[in-house]
């Protein structure tokens, strides 16, 4: 297989990968054949899963216009992956050119993507770093250069949770980034789940092929999702499906013919 330029040299182009599978459910161009193969062989079980993906990306949108709305000008964004239309500092320095952003990814496409997308920008820094260790991002010149923790920050945690299994401690990783933050400060998260009786047939076909894959995720039912975010006071819906939260028009209430497999919430420090 020909090795693309964006591609860095070290990295397995026959392995699929968590960024580059979501990236071409997004509907970008910086995936694999394999990252492709994984990706529509799960479309075929779920189809609907596309519009999850979609919907994951609407919520960080609506958070992150929620958060500007309400004086956040800092963000940290934790498993950012490959940069498409609408990423965090698009949004927010559009409405705010001093806002400043710090991405956080471990897989090496997403960090040189971004790194190339944003050469220039002086308000942005990309760190390859496992988000798991909280101690060590905190600590990193990429963050401390940039963010100013006596100010309030929002921690943004999209689809990211449900590849932290209950042995890695999620609810752990959270309360090291939230220990750091100053009051005031959010965290906004959505994540892969359902309730048990909502389960269906291609919900496990499509979750058994991924696991096999790509790399095991764990759902998390509303209960399970809530206790993550202990800490925090949440805003107003709380924890909701996420198309429930901040809905930009009632239509987005009736896209989905099933419980919707995800939810979503953003909280505050205080």
């Amino acid at each position: 297989m020909e090795r693309p330029n964006w591609a860095p040299g070290d990295i397995d182009l026959e392995r699929p990968s968590v960024a580059r599978v979501y990236d071409y459910w997004l509907g970008g161009a910086h995936n694999f054949a394999a990252d492709r193969a994984v990706g529509q062989k799960a479309l075929e079980f779920m189809p609907e899963l596309r519009n999850v993906i979609l919907n994951h990306r609407s919520f960080l949108r609506r958070s992150v216009r929620y958060l500007l709305g309400q004086g956040v000008r800092q963000f940290l964004d934790l498993g950012s992956g490959i940069p498409t239309v609408g990423n965090v500092h698009e949004i927010a320095q559009a409405a705010d050119p001093a806002t400043k952003i710090v991405y956080v990814d471990i897989d090496p496409v997403a960090v040189a993507h971004s790194r190339s997308l944003l050469t220039g920008n002086d308000r942005v820094n990309v760190l390859q770093a496992d988000v798991r260790d909280p101690a060590a991002v905190l600590a990193s010149p990429e963050v401390n250069g940039l963010l100013d923790f006596d100010e309030p920050i929002a921690v943004l945690m999209i689809a990211l949770l449900h590849f932290v299994s209950d042995e890695e401690k999620p609810a752990v990783i959270i309360g090291g980034y939230r220990d750091r933050l100053a009051p005031g400060s959010f965290i906004a998260v959505s994540h892969a789940g359902y309730e048990a009786d909502e389960e269906t047939g291609s919900y496990r076909a499509a979750r058994a092929m991924y696991d096999r894959s790509v790399t095991q995720m764990t759902y998390r039912n509303k209960a399970e999702f809530s206790r993550l975010l202990d800490g925090f006071e949440l805003v107003e819906p709380g924890v909701v499906r996420l198309p429930a939260w901040h809905p930009e028009s009632p239509d987005d209430l009736d896209e989905f013919e099933r419980p919707f497999p995800a939810f979503g919430a953003v909280g505050r420090k205080v």
